[in-house]
C-alpha cells in the first residue's frame, strides 16, 4: 500500500453530541473533556496506521479558537502529519455544527506525538 493511501485509510472522524455533562460552568465544552476526545481520536489514527502498539508521548500546540456550546455536534478529525523511525504526529481538528442549522466551523486544533511500542513496552520501529 502506498505511503499516501495508508495516511488516508487511517484518517478517523468521530462524531459526539456536546451535552451538559461535559460542559463548564460556562455552558461550553470542557476543555479537559476536548483534550480527552483528541488524545483518544488521536490515538485511533495512530493505531489505525501503524497497527501496533502506540502510546501518547506529548501534546503539543492546542488552540482553542472558539467555545463550543452545548447543545451542539462535535466532528473530531484526526490525520497523520509527520511520520518519524519510531513515533508519528497526529493533527486532530474539532468541528461545531449547529444541530438545526447548515453551519459548521473550526473550534479546536492540536498536535499529538505517539510512539509505537513493542511487548516490552520500548519504542519499536514504525
Amino acid at each position: 500500500m502506498e505511503l499516501e493511501e495508508k495516511i488516508k485509510n487511517s484518517e478517523t472522524r468521530i462524531f459526539k453530541a456536546v451535552f451538559p455533562s461535559t460542559t463548564n460552568h460556562y455552558d461550553t465544552l470542557f476543555g479537559g473533556a476536548a483534550l480527552s476526545l483528541m488524545d483518544e481520536v488521536a490515538f485511533i489514527t495512530a493505531t489505525r496506521f501503524t497497527r501496533k502498539r502506540c502510546v501518547t508521548v506529548c501534546s503539543d500546540r492546542v488552540d482553542f479558537k472558539h467555545p463550543i456550546p452545548s447543545g451542539t455536534i462535535i466532528e473530531l478529525v484526526g490525520k497523520v502529519s509527520k511520520i518519524g523511525t519510531k513515533s508519528l504526529d497526529i493533527q486532530v481538528d474539532i468541528f461545531i455544527e449547529q444541530m438545526y442549522e447548515n453551519k459548521r466551523e473550526k473550534a479546536i486544533t492540536g498536535k499529538f506525538t505517539f510512539v509505537a511500542i513493542d511487548k516490552n513496552k520500548k519504542p519499536t520501529k514504525i
